[in-house]
């Protein structure tokens, strides 16, 4: 059998962007990017989308994912939409049996369209678990890498977590982005030397301090800008950024993000007398995030648990310095002055410590850059080229 130029792999997530949700899943679409840049690995993308018949009030947010097409082609690269069935309050249970009999028909169709070499999965529950299913069905090997909640959070539900340490076990090899997350599975009881390590990166050219200049403008005064960037849910911390603002007079609060918190952060606002300094600015595109970055003067993120966080590196690399929670993989991205600084104590008096202790002795942004730059994506596309070479070989 001629030897194939480049490693075949299918893609196979739950975090992916669509046309409904361009930022759904970003960090995973840039992380393939990267790696196909190389030339040495070819991929189509599986992301399957929650199945509802049509687009109706009664099904909420949700009835956006009818929009979503079978197949798009994104960034040069084709993108199928299987559809897997939710059912309310057994959802957790029940997605990972979903998720493989929605995807396996569409896997089979790719294996007889090109053979593939490997099945590359992103997050450990559901979506590594059907993977996991799916590559034995297939016959393929799984790499599966584990991102955040399918560590810190997930396996506390008894379940979830058995089917986690079991996917685990039959994956051909697994990926963690931070060596919190290393820690964690290593706790579940999954070998450590099965484990390899490969943190996300940063687009650099994508993000820099060039829209710092542009951004100037819309700045009504010269008292320090806060920013915050994520979901509005609890976990995110908006809530404590908001409450250190009585704390913190001279700086406003930029709040980039939707979701379900919304009303209640502009409430807590309202009663603690700073809404005249807290601006929400709602789902920001992922390319207009530069300008957003560059003109803040610091990157908070107070979350309770994170993987590896993007919004860090993306800030710093646009010459903004962050203060960020001393959980799980933060203190591996936070680890010099010119980054930023840890939050001692995750609560709005610690929040307002970090903040003035960040401004007292500011980072020059050049050298908030330069230490960005260090996180470029060629040692993770290395580091997969390697993994995804041992496995197709195996």
């Amino acid at each position: 059998m001629a030897q194939r130029s480049a490693i075949e792999t299918v893609t196979f997530t739950t975090l992916y962007p669509n046309v409904i949700q361009p930022s759904h899943g970003v960090f995973v679409e840039n992380r393939l990017r990267h790696l196909l840049a190389t030339g040495r690995v070819a991929s189509r993308v599986v992301a399957p989308v929650p199945w509802f018949p049509f687009s109706s009030a009664i099904f909420g947010r949700y009835a956006r994912y009818a929009a979503v097409p079978a197949e798009e082609l994104r960034a040069r690269i084709h993108v199928d939409h299987p559809r897997y069935a939710v059912v309310p309050k057994l959802a957790m249970s029940l997605t990972p049996r979903s998720l493989f009999l929605a995807a396996l028909p569409v896997l089979e169709r790719l294996r007889r369209m090109r053979d593939f070499d490997l099945i590359d999965a992103h997050y450990l529950y559901p979506d590594g678990v059907a993977a996991v299913w799916l590559g034995r069905a297939l016959g393929k090997p799984v790499v599966m890498t584990a991102r955040g909640s399918d560590v810190n959070l997930i396996p506390r539900f008894s379940r979830p977590r058995r089917m986690i340490q079991s996917a685990a076990g039959h994956a051909a090899a697994i990926i963690a982005v931070s060596n919190a997350l290393k820690e964690g599975l290593v706790a579940l009881g999954v070998p450590k030397e099965r484990i390899t390590v490969l943190r996300n990166g940063v687009d650099l050219s994508l993000f820099h301090p060039g829209g710092r200049t542009a951004s100037a403008p819309a700045r009504s005064s010269s008292a320090p800008i806060l920013l915050s960037v994520g979901q509005l849910i609890e976990r995110k911390g908006h809530d404590i950024i908001i409450g250190a603002l009585p704390l913190l007079p001279h700086c406003s609060l930029q709040i980039a993000g939707e979701g379900p918190e919304r009303k209640r952060l502009e409430c807590l606002a309202a009663h603690l007398n700073v809404s005249d300094r807290v601006r929400f600015l709602g789902n920001v595109p992922h390319q207009e995030l530069p300008k957003v970055y560059a003109g803040a003067d610091a990157l908070v993120l107070a979350s309770s648990r994170e993987g590896w966080p993007n919004v860090l590196l993306e800030a710093m690399a646009c010459g903004t310095p962050v203060v960020a929670s001393n959980v799980w993989g933060n203190p591996e991205v936070v680890t010099r002055p010119e980054a930023g600084v840890l939050i001692k104590e995750r609560t709005p008096e610690g929040v307002a410590a970090a903040v003035n202790r960040l401004f007292l002795e500011p980072p020059d942004r050049a050298a908030t850059r330069r230490y960005a730059e260090r996180f470029s994506w060629d040692a993770t596309s290395d580091g997969q080229l390697h993994l995804f070479e041992q496995v197709s070989r195996s």
